[in-house]
Formats: C-alpha cells, structure tokens, sequence
C-alpha cells in the first residue's frame, strides 16, 4: 500500500523542509498545490485551463531542461499568475549525485528559468523522487526553501486508477496541505482525472487555495540567495 500522507518519521529526518505550510496568511483553510516535472505541452496546458476553471494559483516545480525546450509554456505559467520553483535542470536524483553536481543542476534550472522569465523567480526548490541527501539540503537551505509535500496523490504510477486514489486522498485534505501532482505525459491520465476531483472536494470542504510563494512568504523573505544564483536582466 503507497503511502499518501508522509510518514512522520521522514518529517523528523527532514525538519527543515517544508511539508506543510506552517503560516496563516488567510482566514479559511488553505491547500497548496503543486505540479512536478513540466512544463511539456502534452499536460500543462491542460492543468492551466483546468486552475483558469476554477480560478486557482498552484505552484509548478519546472525541470530546467523542460523550460528550455518549451520556454513559451514557462512563460504561460508566469503570466497565468502561477509561481515556479526550481526542480534541478535534468530531472536528477540527489542520492546518485555528487554535491557539486548536484548543485550545478540546481543553478543551471535557475539561471534558464530566469532568463526565460526575464526576472528574478521566488527561491523554491523541490528535490526530484524527494532525495536529497544531508549535505544537499544543508547547502541548499540557506538560499531555497526545500518544499516537501504533505500528500503524494500517487498520480504517476501506471498501476493505480484515478478511481481507487480518490477515496484515499480526500479523506487527508488538512489545513496547510502540501499536494503533489505532475504535470507529466506519464502522469497525465490520472493526473486531468484526479485534479478537478480534489479541487472540487477541497472547495466543497470550504478550503482555499493559494501559491507556496504566498503561503511560505515570511520564509522567501528571510532567504539570502548569492549572487551566483540571481539572473540580472540586461
């Protein structure tokens, strides 16, 4: 059985990552969600159309190589009102990696996000699988906050069906609730199911939604982000 909520023994190996929104910046309960691994024209703009629906920011941790190949979907994101969060420049998982490179992908996803923005972006930083190691983290959380997630819908696994996920994922919607979906062709045939299904479980419930950029501002704020990171616009 997959786990959906994170387990809280992992919480306490990673105290410093974000796997719920601790700040109230609203009255009513507020999910945060999140979309891993895009932007690709095959899913994302399907997700925009579907959060244009409703009326919803999300969050979009972008592989930097994607941006790359589709900087005009980046930039539809942007300019639909959605943040972006850095999630390495080949999609690459921490434990295989070597510090050095690691961080290499991490400032190669940044630079061409903000040069294909044109400005500098909020410093969120998603692990790729959730791996990262100690030494990792510790060099990325002075400048990123490292955003977790409080619930993992499980959407890009072939063998599950959006059907069996949902009565698993809407009993756990809690105030602060980090969600994680892909915006990926492999999780594409879940995902457009799951999506408009938790939206509407969460509206029905009387959350809000909002952006990691506005829920964890009090964090972005107090970040010190280098020099070496920041893309100055000619």
């Amino acid at each position: 059985m997959p786990f959906f909520r994170t387990p809280a023994f992992l919480r306490r190996a990673f105290p410093s990552c974000y796997w719920q929104v601790p700040y109230k910046h609203t009255q009513r309960p507020t999910l945060y969600l999140t979309f891993d691994d895009g932007p690709v024209p095959e899913a994302t703009p399907q997700v925009l159309r579907i959060l244009d629906q409703y009326n919803i920011r999300a969050s979009f941790f972008c592989v930097g190589d994607n941006v790359r190949k589709h900087p005009s979907l980046f930039r539809e994101v942007l300019q639909a009102g959605h943040t972006v969060g850095n999630h390495t420049f080949h999609h690459v998982k921490g434990w295989h990696t070597s510090l050095t490179a690691y961080l290499k992908e991490v400032s190669l996803c940044r630079q061409i996000m903000e040069e294909t923005a044109g400005t500098a972006l909020p410093r969120l930083f998603r692990p790729p699988y959730g791996r990262i190691s100690p030494k990792q983290l510790r060099a990325l959380r002075q400048h990123y906050a490292v955003v977790m997630w409080d619930i993992l819908t499980h959407d890009y696994d072939p063998r599950l069906q959006a059907d069996g996920l949902l009565p698993q994922l809407k009993p756990l919607l809690r105030d602060g609730s980090i969600l994680v979906f892909h915006d990926s062709i492999k999780a594409y045939p879940r995902m457009i199911r799951l999506l408009p299904a938790i939206i509407e479980a969460g509206l029905e419930r009387g959350f809000s939604f909002a952006t990691l950029e506005e829920g964890l501002a009090p964090a972005l704020t107090a970040l010190a982000l280098p020099a070496a990171y920041r893309y100055e616009p000619m």
